[in-house]
């Protein structure tokens, strides 16, 4: 089930695309997928203990190393031929990659070589934190730290208090939500304040974590089954949701957000939420097709109007893969 992973990994990092189940060179690497593959790697190597995951883990901390400006920031696109194209990547993707570095940090089966290399760039991330503008990256940024709390609650402190105040700015009583629109990787934000009142005990950051999560649902399970916001037009403020195409990193963000939700709470109902977002992909969904691909072992990236879109790239394998391990833990 695994093996799509490895087709797509090679010794650069793991490729952004697939044409169907085929590797795309054409599109190179980005290190957004790089960050979450070593999450994934971390995940599995801590599940099944086998070195080639381990393997892995080095292979995609590796190319964040690469990525890393000196200033700390992040690169994100690198073509076939090993070139980055931009100065510095999103704001987004340096928070997902406070995510990863913060994620291998916080194992307690990666050797030491490995987590000091991590703990150099997130050494190096960090004075940028504080600076960030973007919710997600924030966000991010927030879940990240929360691996290593003891070392950084200050910093999470900041992010969680600009996510609150967010929160607070955009809230009315039809509409409990940290902005005017609901676009992509929701749930990160919910999620967030839940590891924020985990570690900082502040009584606000739970309610607004439980609030804007059982917003969010309201809008992703108005039937009995997960159905994300679309990307093709997302969901403004006042208007109908966008009806697709519906993307895996959305389930699997939103089984994070329950997981997180479950272990602050202990309610079972968040669990079973987030059984039914993983669900998903595996055919509960507004068109009864299966993501995953039995011969290939990758998860097709997303269901259109049309159907699936059979195309099966980094992003959507990685997601499933997180998203199941966490399940599994639980």
């Amino acid at each position: 089930m695994d093996r799509h992973i490895f087709r797509l990994t090679d010794d650069t990092g793991i490729m952004q695309h697939a044409k169907y189940g085929v590797p795309d060179p054409t599109k190179g690497y980005t290190t957004d997928d790089n960050a979450r593959a070593l999450i994934m790697a971390v995940m599995l190597f801590e599940r099944y203990g086998e070195q080639r995951y381990l393997d892995l883990a080095y292979r995609y901390a590796a190319f964040m190393l690469n990525a890393q400006t000196a200033a700390g920031k992040f690169k994100n696109f690198m073509t076939y031929s090993r070139q980055f194209i931009e100065e510095e990547g999103s704001e987004d993707c340096f928070g997902r990659c406070i995510w990863a570095l913060g994620r291998a940090l916080g194992s307690d089966k990666l050797p030491p070589n490995i987590k000091q290399a991590c703990r150099d760039m997130l050494a190096k991330a960090l004075p940028n934190i504080l600076s960030l503008k973007w919710l997600r990256a924030k966000a991010y940024s927030l879940i990240g730290l929360g691996y290593i709390a003891d070392e950084t609650k200050g910093l999470m402190a900041s992010l969680a208090e600009s996510l609150a105040c967010q929160y607070e700015r955009y809230r009315e009583s039809e509409w409990c939500w940290f902005e005017d629109s609901l676009t992509y990787s929701n749930a990160i934000l919910p999620w967030a304040m839940f590891v924020a009142y985990r570690y900082l005990q502040k009584p606000r950051y739970l309610e607004i974590a439980e609030e804007s999560l059982a917003f969010l649902a309201t809008v992703t399970f108005r039937e009995e089954y997960f159905k994300p916001v679309g990307c093709n037009g997302w969901l403004v403020k006042g208007r109908p949701a966008a009806e697709f195409d519906e993307q895996p990193l959305e389930a699997g963000e939103t089984v994070l957000a329950y997981l997180a939700a479950y272990d602050v709470t202990n309610n079972a109902d968040y669990l079973t939420q987030a059984r039914k977002a993983f669900a998903w992909y595996h055919g509960v969904n507004s068109q009864q097709l299966n993501l995953i691909d039995g011969e290939s072992g990758g998860c097709y990236d997303g269901i259109t109007e049309n159907g699936l879109n059979l195309n099966q790239g980094a992003e959507s394998i990685i997601t499933y893969w997180i998203a199941r391990l966490a399940l599994e833990n639980n």
